[in-house]
C-alpha cells in the first residue's frame, strides 16, 4: 500500500488536500453541509455528484490506457447514449428498455472500437477519431439536431435522484468505482490488461489472450461513456446531441494521467484516475465558488494540472531525490 501511495496518490491527494486548505480558510461556506427534505446539500457534496460523468469515463479510460490504447470516443458515446435513451423513452416505451438500448448501443460502439484495434490492429487514437466524429453525428441524426426532452422520473432519477441522502449519481459512479477496482484487483484481470500494455508480444507467447482483453477494455470504456452519458442527460433532463459530452474525453485522459498511469500502458490505477477526477471537479468547484471569470476557468485549471504533471514527471522525481540526499549529507 506504501508504494501505490508514492507512485500514483501521493500528488493528487496532497494537491487536493491543499485545496481544500484553501477553501477552508478563503471560500466561505464551502464545507458547509445542509439537510433538507432528507438530502444533503452543500459544496463537498456537489464535488463528488458533478464528478460522476468524468469518474464513471475515467475508470473505462485507464483500463484502455493500461494496454497502451486511447479512447476519444467517450464523448460522443455520451451523446448518442442521451439521444437513444431520450428517443425511446419520447415514443412510449418502457424506461428499462431505453436503459437496456443505452447499454446495448454503448456496448456495441466499445466493441466496434475493440475490433478496428484489436482485430485489425488500427492504431487506437485514429481508431477511436472515427467514432468520435461518427458517433456524434449518430447523435444528431437521432435528436434531428434539437434538444430533446426526457422526462421520465425513472430515467432522470439517475441525474436528479437521491440514495441514502446522497446524489444517485455519485453514489452510482462509487459503485462502478469500487466493481472495477474488484474486478481488476480481485482477479487476473488487471495483470492481463497491464501485460497487455507492457509487452504484448511476451503476454501473448504466455498464452493470454491480448487481443479478447483489448476488446474487452474498449467494450468496458464504451460501456462506463453510456452511463455517464445517461447520467448527463438525466441531469439536464434533455438530450443534446451537439454538447452532451463534449471535450470530456480530455477531462478522463487528464484524470488518469493526474492518477499516475502511464499514457506508453502497462501500468494503470484506478484509485490514481478516480483521485484525478475529484481533484479536477474540486478545482473547478473551487473556480466558480471564488467567482473567477469564466475565460479564467480553463487557464487556471491547466496551471494547477500542469503542475501536478511535473511534480510527477521522472526527471522531477530525480530532481527532488538528489535534493533529498543533499539535505541528508548536509
Amino acid at each position: 500500500m506504501g508504494k501505490l501511495w508514492r507512485a500514483h496518490l501521493r500528488w493528487p491527494v496532497i494537491s487536493w488536500l491543499l485545496l481544500l486548505a484553501f477553501n477552508l480558510f478563503f471560500t466561505r461556506g464551502f464545507f458547509s453541509i445542509e439537510i433538507k427534505g432528507g438530502h444533503l446539500y452543500g459544496s463537498l457534496i456537489d464535488v463528488f455528484d458533478r464528478a460522476a460523468p468524468v469518474l464513471l469515463l475515467a475508470l473505462g479510460m485507464a483500463l484502455v490506457i493500461g494496454t497502451g490504447g486511447v479512447d476519444l470516443s467517450v464523448g460522443a458515446i455520451m451523446a448518442l447514449s442521451g439521444a437513444v435513451a431520450a428517443t425511446v423513452a419520447l415514443k412510449g416505451h418502457s424506461p428499462y428498455i431505453a436503459l437496456a438500448a443505452v447499454l446495448l448501443v454503448s456496448a456495441l460502439c466499445g466493441a466496434f472500437n475493440g475490433f478496428l484495434v484489436a482485430a485489425l490492429s488500427m492504431q487506437p487514437i485514429v481508431a477511436t477519431l472515427i467514432l468520435m466524429v461518427a458517433g456524434r453525428g449518430f447523435a444528431q441524426l437521432l435528436t434531428d439536431g434539437q434538444i430533446i426532452s426526457m422526462e421520465n422520473p425513472v430515467l432522470t432519477y439517475l441525474g436528479n435522484g437521491w440514495i441514502a441522502g446522497l446524489p444517485a449519481a455519485a453514489v452510482f459512479a462509487v459503485l462502478a468505482y469500487l466493481l472495477t477496482s474488484w474486478l481488476v484487483r480481485g482477479t487476473a484481470l488487471g495483470l492481463f490488461v497491464e501485460a497487455s500494455g507492457g509487452n504484448s508480444t511476451a503476454c501473448r507467447l504466455a498464452g493470454v489472450p491480448t487481443r479478447a482483453v483489448v476488446f474487452c477494455t474498449y467494450v468496458y470504456s464504451g460501456l462506463c461513456a453510456g452511463l455517464a452519458g445517461l447520467i448527463v442527460a438525466a441531469d439536464i433532463k434533455a438530450a443534446d446531441g451537439n454538447q452532451a459530452g463534449m471535450y470530456l474525453e480530455l477531462d478522463a485522459i487528464l484524470a488518469v494521467v493526474l492518477g499516475g498511469t502511464s499514457l506508453i500502458g502497462g501500468r494503470f490505477s484506478l484509485a490514481g484516475a478516480f483521485a484525478g477526477a475529484i481533484l479536477m471537479q474540486t478545482l473547478t468547484t473551487t473556480i466558480l465558488s471564488r467567482g473567477i471569470p469564466v475565460q479564467y476557468n480553463l487557464v487556471v485549471k491547466a496551471l494547477v494540472i500542469l503542475a501536478v504533471c511535473l511534480l510527477q514527471a521522472p526527471a522531477m522525481k530525480r530532481w527532488l531525490d538528489a535534493l533529498r540526499r543533499k539535505e541528508v549529507k548536509a
